[in-house]
C-alpha cells in the first residue's frame, strides 16, 4: 500500500482488525487456564504450634507435617484424618485485620492458625493442593474465627475475621516445612 493511500478509514480497519485478533486469542482461553496463572510462588512467613486447646501457639522455624495428622506437635495431630488437620492464614490480612480492628499490633499467634503464607491468594485454592518445602497440602476449606478471636484479641476481632480467618488443609503427603519455603499450587486437571 503507497504512503499516499493511507487514510483514516484504512487506519481505523487496520486498528480494527489488530482488536479482534487479540479480543478472539483473550476468549479463546479457558476458566481453567487461567486459574492456572500465578504472577509468582508464595512463601511461608510464620509457622505455629497448638499444643492443646487453650494454650498460646508456639511459633516454630520449621515443622514436620505427617500426612493423614498434620503437625506434629499440635493438637491437632492426635488423631488420625479430617478436614482440619492444618490451618493456613494468608499474610497480607495481618493488615487488613488491623484496620478493621482498634488493636494497633496483631501477631500471627493471636489467630491462632498454623501456617501464614504470603504471595498468593489462599482463598482461591479451596480443593487445590499446595506443594509447601517437602509437604503437600490439599485446601479442605475456609477456617472461619470462633468466639476465641474475641476473647483473645477483643470486642469485634470476631467480625473483622469474617471472610478473611484463613484455609483449612489436611496433609496429603508427609514433609518438612520451614520458613521462607516455596508455596506453590498444584492444579487438579479439569473434571
Amino acid at each position: 500500500m503507497p504512503f499516499d493511500y493511507v487514510t483514516y478509514s484504512n487506519i481505523k480497519k487496520l486498528v480494527r482488525q489488530v482488536f479482534f485478533i487479540k479480543l478472539n486469542h483473550f476468549m479463546s482461553i479457558s476458566i481453567n487456564q487461567l486459574k492456572a496463572h500465578f504472577p509468582h510462588p508464595g512463601r511461608v512467613e510464620w509457622i505455629g504450634v497448638r499444643r492443646a486447646r487453650n494454650l498460646p501457639v508456639e511459633q516454630q522455624s520449621n515443622a514436620y507435617l505427617e500426612k493423614g495428622y498434620g503437625i506434629e506437635g499440635d493438637r491437632s495431630s492426635l488423631k488420625y484424618g479430617g478436614k482440619r488437620q492444618v490451618t493456613l492464614f494468608q499474610a497480607e490480612y495481618l493488615s487488613v485485620l488491623a484496620s478493621l480492628h482498634p488493636i494497633s499490633v496483631i501477631h500471627y499467634a493471636d489467630l491462632r492458625r498454623n501456617i501464614a503464607v504470603s504471595g498468593i491468594n489462599l482463598n482461591i485454592l479451596v480443593k487445590q493442593k499446595l506443594a509447601i518445602g517437602e509437604a503437600v497440602l490439599e485446601i479442605t476449606g475456609l477456617c472461619h474465627p470462633c468466639s476465641k478471636m474475641e476473647s483473645q484479641l477483643g470486642t469485634g476481632a470476631y467480625n473483622a475475621l469474617r471472610g478473611h480467618g484463613g484455609l483449612t488443609a489436611k496433609v496429603v503427603q508427609s514433609g518438612v516445612i520451614q520458613l521462607a519455603d516455596r508455596v506453590e499450587v498444584i492444579l487438579s486437571p479439569p473434571s
